[in-house]
């Protein structure tokens, strides 16, 4: 079965509204319709087994263009709507793409090279009207390891990867995800992700698949809205990244206040939360249950998550794989290491990308023998579950002693005015690697006066190499569309 099919198997026939709110709302009937007009359109045009851009923000226009792309047996390859045009340009060549669906605001920024057709959302009326009911005419009998999409991702050369996923790939995590999080037609999520990122997309699989609704909130930086889309549309899930918590619970005057009377669950990936503000949430809200979950573009979006009853028992845990996930730590020969032990995690499952596009050699150094190598440092307690210690390459080495920063930043995120604390090494002629800070915090303490006081917090939790030797105070956390921090 296709993906498409796949999520609207049970949900095509649905008589009520996909998109809720705002100023596009959108009917299941409406998007079953029109999709599958434009993949109709599409094997017409382009045939089959074409890569086809797509850059836009969230909307109806994107939606069904990457639903009718999918449809069509072609790759959507969904890209950031502010991608610079030196790599549109690298990846336009690398995925040799005929076709763009661009929105509408956006095609002046951007030159697409001659032979590039490029469509709006001005377009997609005429070509489903002319279509018609092209659903019998529709050749989707392709196979589960058919090519879905490709996501690009920012590569250690700061040459894009593009992450190949199938549509096997695709569906195999939508199920797992809805198995765990106990998804219905009932569940009406708010979105402030973005779709062309693997952890917003799997919002739109998952509540496609059981028949829910969502709700688009592209301006996150008003906090107000995103606190009265809940309320007003009665949302069931709300899904960040840690920057979007940290905001809502300590720049937000009001959000530990408000009563969410739908509210039953809120999920957090696309990074480590610190302890101290799952802490600050679980108080706040204990009748709302917090999945903390962990993931990579590299397996479509999830690899683990920690059910809530186990919080506070096991905070700062990756909890256990999903359903359909083996997880194991490794040693650098691959040999599994004993509990307790740091080594890599890797992962095997139905989710795993295909490998990277037209990368053979960055493919075999990250899946070995079925295997995805995530990179991360982690370990496993006595009762089965993960933990990550950092990246690979995050290990600070200040004078022989390896330094995990998430250790540091844990620690100073514990004092009230500080909202963000991003730790990294800087060259220091004495020790290899000295400890620097960047500080983001809640009000307007004298800059001084706020590392004292994180200095002698930190004298009380932390070793003294430990402790950071440089300070840089910051206004405002800086973040990227995506909501992760720009470093």
């Amino acid at each position: 079965m296709n993906f498409f099919d796949y999520v609207f198997e049970h949900s095509k026939g649905l008589d009520k509204e996909f998109i809720v709110g705002g100023r596009e709302p959108l009917s299941y009937a409406e998007l079953y319709r029109d999709s599958n007009s434009l993949a109709s359109w599409l094997q017409d045009e382009f045939g089959q087994g074409r890569n086809i851009l797509l850059v836009s923000p969230n909307s109806v226009f994107f939606i069904t263009s990457y639903l009718g792309i999918l449809k069509s047996g072609n790759a959507c390859v969904p890209l950031n709507y502010t991608i610079e045009q030196g790599n549109l340009e690298y990846i336009l060549e690398q995925t040799e793409s005929p076709l763009v669906f661009c929105q509408e605001r956006l095609r002046a920024q951007y030159a697409f090279g001659e032979g590039v057709r490029v469509l709006s959302e001005a377009d997609l009326p005429g070509i489903v009207a002319a279509r018609g009911d092209s659903e019998r005419s529709l050749d989707s009998s392709f196979p589960e390891d058919r090519l879905a999409e490709i996501i690009f991702t920012s590569g250690s050369t700061g040459v894009p990867k593009g992450v190949m996923l199938t549509h096997g790939n695709l569906i195999a995590n939508t199920a797992s995800i809805v198995s765990y999080l106990k998804l219905t037609g009932d569940d009406r999520m708010c979105v402030v992700l973005p779709f062309f990122y693997c952890y917003g997309l799997s919002l739109l699989h998952t509540h496609l698949r059981v028949g829910g609704s969502l709700v688009l909130n592209n301006t996150f930086i008003f906090l107000g809205s995103v606190i009265n889309d809940l309320k007003k549309h009665r949302c069931t899930g709300f899904a960040g990244v840690p920057s979007h918590f940290q905001v809502l619970l300590k720049k937000s005057k009001s959000f530990k206040e408000t009563v969410f009377p739908d509210l039953r669950y809120v999920t957090q990936a696309g990074g480590k939360l610190h302890s101290v503000f799952i802490r600050d949430f679980i108080e706040a809200f204990p009748q709302i249950d917090f999945y903390v979950m962990y993931g990579q573009t590299e397996a479509t979006a999830r690899l683990s998550y920690l059910d809530p009853q186990w919080l506070p028992e096991k905070i700062g845990s990756i909890g256990k794989g999903i359903p359909g996930v083996d997880l194991r730590v490794v040693d650098p020969s691959g040999n599994p290491v004993p509990d307790g032990q740091e080594g890599e995690l890797i992962a095997r499952g139905g989710n795993i990308m295909a490998g990277y596009y037209k990368d053979a050699g960055e493919t075999s150094k990250t899946l070995k023998s079925g295997w995805l190598h995530t990179g991360d440092l982690a370990y496993r307690d006595e009762d089965g579950f993960f933990y990550i210690v950092g990246r690979q390459k995050e290990i600070i080495k200040v004078g022989g002693k390896r330094i995990s920063p998430k250790e540091i930043e844990e620690v100073i995120l514990s004092v009230p005015e500080v909202v963000d604390c991003t730790i990294r090494g800087i060259e220091d002629e004495m020790l290899g690697e000295a400890l620097e800070a960047t500080i983001v915090s809640n009000n307007n303490l004298d800059p001084e006066a706020l590392k004292e006081k994180i200095l002698e917090y930190c004298s009380g939790k932390l070793s003294s190499f430990k402790i950071p030797q440089k300070f840089l105070l910051q206004d405002n956390l800086t973040v990227s569309l995506t909501g992760k921090k720009k470093i």
